[in-house]
């Protein structure tokens, strides 16, 4: 479990409010808060799980760009609750909301933009929706990701 402390690590919106989530799936070994998906997810994201659009632009240094929606049904799939999505200049930007706790685990990619993004009054996603699992490409990095987690979580539980 991680530390009052550490929590000032974490650099994600709503990092503070993630350490209260409580994983409800034992699939992924040692996933028990959105803090420890972070931290698996940052060794994890690359240029393959970012959205096709934004990968020119992808880097080490901002693993999260392009990973928003295939990261917020990941931990959904971990943690329940909803994901919803606000319109940004880029298009649409996912995040978690999680027994009222929020949480937007890929929110650095806007950078000091992310000082603006607004987590209230957005729209309920659905992953069967069109702009989501319905494009098999989106499905397919979704699929990727949560591959790569589970590799990653059984490597570390050896």
């Amino acid at each position: 479990m991680i530390n009052d402390s550490s929590l000032n690590s974490f650099a994600f919106y709503g990092h503070q409010a993630a350490a209260k989530v409580n994983a409800i799936s034992t699939l992924y070994k040692g996933i028990q808060t959105p803090l420890d998906l972070y931290k698996a997810l940052s060794t994890i994201w690359c240029k393959e799980t970012c959205g096709p659009a934004l990968q020119p632009e992808w880097t080490l240094d901002n693993k999260t760009l392009g990973q928003c929606s295939i990261t917020a049904f990941l931990a959904q799939d971990i943690f329940g609750g909803d994901v919803y999505a606000m319109h940004t200049e880029n298009g649409m930007h996912c995040y978690n909301v999680v027994n009222g706790q929020c949480f937007d685990l890929t929110s650095e990619q806007f950078g000091d933009k992310a000082r603006e993004l607004v987590y209230t009054g957005n729209i309920l996603q659905h992953r069967e929706d069109a702009i989501h699992f319905a494009r098999e490409e989106k499905f397919l990095r979704y699929k990727n990701l949560s591959e790569l987690l589970a590799e990653f979580c059984n490597k570390k539980s050896l």
